[in-house]
């Protein structure tokens, strides 16, 4: 639900800001509320083992990630794109079992690239058979989030959710103020409703909140599995694109939409079912 409202808030927050302020700005509110909330709860610095893997989910889900996609939304609608990120899920899980040792069953697999089928056809379909530049920026956001979800959620069975994310987002504090400072002068600011709650949303919201649940649920359930409910993601974006937007939606998009969330129902139940089957069984 959180991550759904991640491109029609971007939509908004880039009625007032360019992309590049948006996504420092972003960085920088979310380090904010994530910084005191640490020191509020006074926690530790990670062991030094750690911060190599914090740096990852940093340059992937708090800098690589939003910046693309950001850039993307230019020119590319946030249904288009949502439907473009339906890919991230199997992305997150190949990226997920190399780097955990996960190993979903088979069905498991035969259903995540059935899901990314789907979206992979859609695309196509869009584009006429071509790549336009919002989808070259929206498949390489694919990949620097996926490695940025893998190391989280494998982080996260060390330490809370929230610490992963909050400490990601400390870690990028000085590069997101930098950022802040340069582009803020070069880019025009025209603030409006729709901007400001478009930037408090992506800062607090998908960025903070949204990443603290996502981290403990994949502690929870494994990488793999926890990737493949993200295909409900466009299905919802879909959703508050027509309401907070006013998008056309064409006719394939909730096709293509309604077709991944069928693959979901498949990967959980393969999931569980293997979970099951791995348990040692008490006598």
């Amino acid at each position: 639900m959180a991550f759904s409202l991640t491109f029609p808030a971007t939509a908004w927050g880039l009625e007032s800001f360019g992309p590049w302020s948006l996504v420092a700005l972003r960085s920088v509110l979310a380090a904010l509320v994530a910084g005191g909330v640490l020191l509020a709860a006074r926690v530790p610095l990670p062991a030094r083992r750690h911060w190599a893997g914090l740096a990852v989910v940093g340059g992937g889900v708090v800098v690589g990630f939003p910046l693309l996609t950001t850039l993307a939304l230019q020119t590319s609608t946030t249904s288009h794109a949502a439907v473009v990120v339906g890919l991230l899920p199997l992305t997150t899980a190949v990226l997920g079992s190399l780097r955990t040792g996960e190993r979903p069953p088979r069905t498991f697999w035969i259903a995540a690239l059935a899901g990314a089928a789907v979206v992979i056809a859609f695309t196509v379909q869009q584009s006429g058979g071509t790549l336009a530049s919002g989808d070259l920026y929206l498949f390489g956001a694919l990949l620097v989030c996926a490695a940025g979800y893998t190391e989280g959620g494998r982080l996260a069975r060390v330490m809370p959710g929230w610490q992963v994310i909050g400490w990601a987002l400390v870690l990028c504090l000085p590069l997101a103020v930098a950022g802040s400072l340069v582009a803020l002068p070069l880019e025009p600011v025209h603030l409006n409703a729709h901007g400001v709650l478009g930037l408090v949303w992506v800062a607090a919201g998908s960025t903070f909140l949204g990443l603290y649940v996502w981290y403990r649920g994949m502690a929870a359930i494994g990488v793999a599995r926890a990737s493949q409910l993200q295909l409900a993601q466009p299905l919802l974006t879909l959703v508050w694109s027509f309401l907070l937007l006013g998008e056309e939606i064409s006719a394939a998009a909730p096709v293509a939409a309604v077709a991944v969330l069928v693959c979901i129902a498949a990967t959980q139940r393969a999931g569980r079912r293997a979970g099951r089957e791995s348990r040692p069984v008490r006598s």
